[in-house]
């Protein structure tokens, strides 16, 4: 991204680096931060001696947040978001805040209706059917 052009989340302008990065939903971290925390206390007597208080409250803070709580739907989520071809940081946040409106979806990302996208209020309408199934039967 040249040092011209402002960055704009809206446009999907968030930066090269960005771009490429992986994100993670709260969901995910969660699962991770909750395994690290199964090995911590088996490695230790006093499993509080090996966790800091910055990752206590990072594992309170995506398990608070987190939509989704079992490991399956995580992956569902993840892979019914993949297929609308949803840059890494749309499908994290779509995935984080899960809205239940077209409308919603296009004020918190407005990204996905973007010209030249495939994405029309139907596909998005689809795209949050589908994940509100997950939520359903999780």
């Amino acid at each position: 991204m040249s040092g011209e052009e402002e960055e704009n989340a809206a446009e999907l302008k968030i930066g090269e680096e960005f771009l490429k990065a992986k994100c993670l939903m709260n969901c995910e971290v969660a699962l991770i931060l909750e395994h690290k925390y199964e090995q911590l206390q088996q490695m230790s007597d006093d499993p509080m001696n090996q966790v800091s208080q910055v990752f206590e409250k990072s594992l309170q803070y995506v398990k608070r947040f987190s939509r989704y709580k079992n490991p399956d739907a995580v992956r569902q989520v993840r892979e019914i978001l993949s297929r609308y071809q949803l840059a890494e940081f749309e499908l994290c946040v779509l995935g984080n805040l899960c809205p239940e409106t077209v409308e919603e979806a296009i004020a918190m990302v407005p990204s996905i209706k973007t010209k030249g996208r495939a994405h029309d209020d139907d596909a998005i309408e689809r795209m949050l059917n589908d994940l509100s199934l997950i939520k359903k039967f999780e």
